[in-house]
């Protein structure tokens, strides 16, 4: 019961936030590509540090995070922006990824929430 308890609302939130993907003025939406080159558009949260371009996977619903890794090239259309751009995601890895993982934190309660998924970051790299 406890695990229904818990587990219940970490899905709903999940699936409220997937279906109505809320936007900011610190959201981007990334477009992604699947194996078959279908293209798929999500809204991303954009964190901006020393003047470079973060996203981050803070949830366990990931598909667009598998297709980046499978195909890093990307558009996306930026806060404000009327239209995509080319870009190019990069996975972070050693010190670049310890300084964004403390800057770019979540509190106790967003990781409750979320049910304490493992977070992986990238890089947004302009391509024009």
């Amino acid at each position: 019961m406890l695990f229904l308890v818990y587990v219940g609302p970490i899905v709903w939130f999940e699936v409220r936030l997937g279906y109505n993907q809320p936007q900011g003025n610190t959201s981007l939406v990334i477009a992604t590509f699947s194996d078959d080159n279908e293209r798929h558009e999500r809204v991303l949260r954009l964190k901006k540090i020393d003047g470079r371009n973060y996203i981050a996977a803070n949830h366990w619903p990931r598909a667009w995070y598998n297709q980046v890794i499978n195909n890093p090239n990307v558009e996306v259309k930026l806060p404000g922006e009327d239209s995509f751009e080319n870009y190019l995601a990069v996975s972070l890895k050693g010190d670049e990824e310890e300084h964004i993982r403390g800057v770019y934190s979540f509190g106790f309660e967003f990781r409750f929430r979320t049910s304490f998924p493992p977070r992986y970051f990238m890089r947004l790299d302009s391509q024009t």
